[in-house]
């Protein structure tokens, strides 16, 4: 008898059955748009779909613009999520571009009923019903470090996984793009703009829309409007926390922001030395006639930490606290020091890098002050002020 035997049929491994199509488009469903940061099924952006038995896959995406700056992620991120499909053994991506039809459709997705109706849109975080916490970072002179401090909290409350956006409301001063290390510009889809996002937060500048180099030449009427184009038709998408680095002062902006954005709170930014809190005070004074509340203060640069453990105060001591103090008593309402944020070169290092210090040096002082500021707004809840509540008196 013959020691080798020919294999039965029960012993043959049976053939691995080909992938089903709804389990590849639920996998596609999970692929987020990189710019939209919303499932590309949703968006429209899966056209054709082809799938064998032997488990080849065909699918194709359909980009926006042609140009688009993230194409490299979208084909990565569809792949890997249509390799993880039982059965599929390949994946090809064909990157086609939506047609003037189907960018329409992209649109009225974006924009939603309330920005369907024709008209002059309106300010999706100044609807009633909107969850959005708002915050103005204001201060009363420049060099206090108000854009530093608005570029990390943003950053780190996106760490913590809450859906930011930041608007860099300073139009003719903007230093946000550089502070984030983005060079990206948005993308426009008719009339509406898909921000960019830098480090988890979605972001518009003017920096990303003018030249290089080029002045920007706005003045009252002007100012108000490149900032209502950034409110109505930039595509935030729902939001937890949306924050605007205001220019310094009690002008055009700041007046145009609270008139925008009625619901919105300003964060009063100061160094400690009276000078920069004078004139903060009356940055903070801008709520009491706009109807905005005062979140509180921060104290920026309030101390350089020495090797001995000492304390070196650069710019004097109490500036903070006093802010917050005349604040309290102008509103009758308290109003707090929030944070003392040291001096650190960290900061300065981070910003120059477009790494913000909270993700570049986590653990240096002011790192640690600015991710515990960022924590207790970010918990902070929406008001109830404006909102319907959706009881019917009996």
């Amino acid at each position: 008898m013959s020691l080798l035997r020919r294999p039965s049929s029960a012993a043959t491994p049976a053939a691995r059955p080909g992938p089903e199509e709804s389990a590849v488009r639920q996998a596609l469903g999970t692929v987020l748009d990189p710019e939209i940061r919303r499932p590309i099924t949703d968006l429209g952006m899966v056209g054709s779909l082809e799938v064998s038995s032997t488990g080849a896959v065909l699918v194709q995406v359909l980009l926006t613009t042609s140009g688009c700056p993230l194409r490299d992620t979208l084909e990565r991120d569809v792949t890997a999520a249509v390799m993880g499909v039982d059965g599929v053994r390949g994946v090809r991506v064909d990157l086609g571009l939506m047609d003037d039809g189907q960018r329409s459709r992209l649109r009225d997705v974006l924009r939603g009923p309330a920005g369907s109706s024709g008209g002059e849109r309106d300010v999706p975080f100044a609807r009633p019903g909107s969850l959005t916490r708002v915050y103005c970072v204001a201060s009363g002179k420049g060099g206090v470090g108000k854009s530093t401090l608005t570029v990390n909290l943003a950053v780190a409350m996106a760490r913590d996984g809450l859906r930011v956006g930041l608007v860099d409301a300073d139009v003719h001063g903007f230093s946000v793009p550089g502070m984030l290390g983005t060079h990206d510009r948005p993308v426009k889809i008719d009339d509406v703009v898909i921000p960019p996002v830098a480090h988890g937060v979605k972001v518009i500048s003017m920096g990303m829309v003018v030249p290089d180099g080029q002045p920007v030449m706005h003045r009252g009427p002007l100012l108000h409007r490149a900032l209502q184009q950034f409110l109505t038709e930039v595509h935030f998408g729902d939001l937890d926390v949306l924050l605007l680095d205001m220019p310094p002062g009690t002008g055009d902006v700041p007046i145009s922001a609270a008139q925008l954005l009625p619901g919105s709170e300003l964060l009063v930014v100061t160094t400690p030395q009276p000078a920069a809190a004078e004139v903060a005070h009356r940055s903070g004074g801008l709520a009491a006639r706009t109807g905005q509340g005062v979140v509180g203060v921060v104290e920026n640069m309030s101390w350089m930490p020495m090797p001995d453990g000492s304390r070196l105060e650069v710019f004097g001591s109490g500036g903070g606290a006093a802010v917050a103090e005349r604040l309290s008593r102008d509103s009758g309402a308290p109003v707090p020091l929030l944070a003392q944020v040291p001096m650190d070169v960290a900061v300065r290092e981070g910003g120059d890098a477009g790494t913000p210090v909270v993700l570049s040096a986590p653990g240096s002082p002011a790192a640690q002050v600015l991710s515990d500021l960022a924590r207790t707004l970010g918990r902070r809840a929406r008001g109830l002020a404006g909102r319907p509540l959706g009881v019917v008196p009996v």
